[in-house]
């Protein structure tokens, strides 16, 4: 007997982007950013990308008067930056419980609906597109719901705790886009070296129902966000010397568009939030310092909202992360503004 409850048939990927469809405008736009942004992982722009954003995309109105805000000081920068918004609509927990994105919930205190959140998902992304011109960032924690977005997002993140999973590792061999993997958890970059190298080939596997063949993504990347150790104590990895030792496995690995995407938060910052901004300005200190590290380092990962740090969701503070603690954005304008000045 199966221990579950069938709720509800939800719709397929094609039939939800049939009824919320990007117009050719959109995805005209969505093409140049994608282009400027792949021009920076395959070594063709010195521009430095910005993976920047809430922890969580907990409600749209929130998330858009964000990346508005975002829009303007990406004007100010745009000779030096590319600032891809983080708009993560699904949540890994580490225990299963807790706040588990847009995708379960729309509202963060009602109960889960998978059929409203599917929509939600698609509708914020394409407001975002609409009235900022931003396409973004988003975690693929389920591999076969990447085709509700797929066509929208310009870069996609695979977690510490799914970088070891088969079917993340074999969906990003098949997208035409940068897709970061993360290392895991336990911080062992053999890990994430194994991820890229199966997402930069082409495979044979099942998924959404069909026998597929990829062809490879030679934009899959590595993201160092710190480790965890058997105690459960964070330990960073964005130091000088953790870059030289990726660089090191790069050149040994024989991987194509050598680039990492360092993530400034959780266990580099061990969720210190406020830290984030000295963690950015040594991860620069150390790319002035060495051109092997300049040229494997295309950006940095940062967890940014409206207002500084976090909440419980019943707190209903606007704009204030009800996951990981976030920077602010007075601080988040000043801290891109510097890293301009810098690059």
């Amino acid at each position: 007997m199966i221990n579950m409850e069938f709720k509800r048939k939800l719709p397929t990927p094609e039939e939800v982007m049939s009824m919320y469809p990007l117009s050719e405008s959109l995805a005209r736009q969505k093409a140049h950013n994608d282009e400027e942004i792949q021009k920076v992982f395959r070594g063709e722009s010195d521009k430095f990308i910005l993976v920047i954003g809430p922890c969580s995309a907990d409600r749209e109105d929130a998330v858009l008067d964000y990346i508005s805000r975002l829009r303007g000081v990406q004007e100010q920068v745009k000779d030096k930056i590319i600032i891809i918004p983080r708009i993560y609509t699904n949540k890994p927990r580490t225990t299963g419980a807790g706040y588990k994105g847009m995708l379960h919930q729309t509202d963060p205190n009602g109960s889960p609906n998978m059929l409203k959140g599917l929509i939600a998902i698609r509708k914020v992304h394409i407001k975002a597109l609409e009235q900022t011109g931003f396409s973004g960032a988003d975690e693929m924690l389920y591999p076969e719901n990447h085709r509700y977005l797929g066509d929208i997002l310009s870069y996609v993140a695979v977690g510490a705790r799914s970088v070891e999973n088969q079917q993340h590792r074999l969906t990003a061999s098949g997208l035409d886009l940068p897709v970061g993997m993360k290392n895991p958890t336990s911080g062992d970059l053999s890990v994430m070296i194994n991820a890229i190298t199966a997402a930069q080939n082409g495979h044979t596997f099942e998924y959404g129902g069909w026998e597929v063949a990829s062809k490879g993504n030679a934009l899959a990347h590595a993201v160092l966000r710190g480790y965890v150790n058997q105690y459960g104590q964070s330990h960073a990895n964005y130091h000088y010397e953790d870059l030289i030792l990726l660089c090191q496995a790069y050149s040994e690995s024989g991987l194509k568009n050598p680039a990492v995407i360092v993530d400034v938060n959780h266990a580099n910052s061990g969720k210190k939030w406020w830290e984030q901004p000295r963690i950015a300005k040594e991860i620069l200190h150390s790319m002035r310092h060495s051109p092997e590290v300049n040229g494997l380092v295309k950006g940095l990962m940062i967890e940014s909202y409206l207002e500084d740090g976090c909440q419980k969701a019943e707190e209903g503070i606007y704009g204030k992360s009800i996951t990981d603690p976030c920077l602010g954005w007075e601080k988040t304008r000043r801290l891109i503004l510097e890293i301009a000045d810098l690059r």
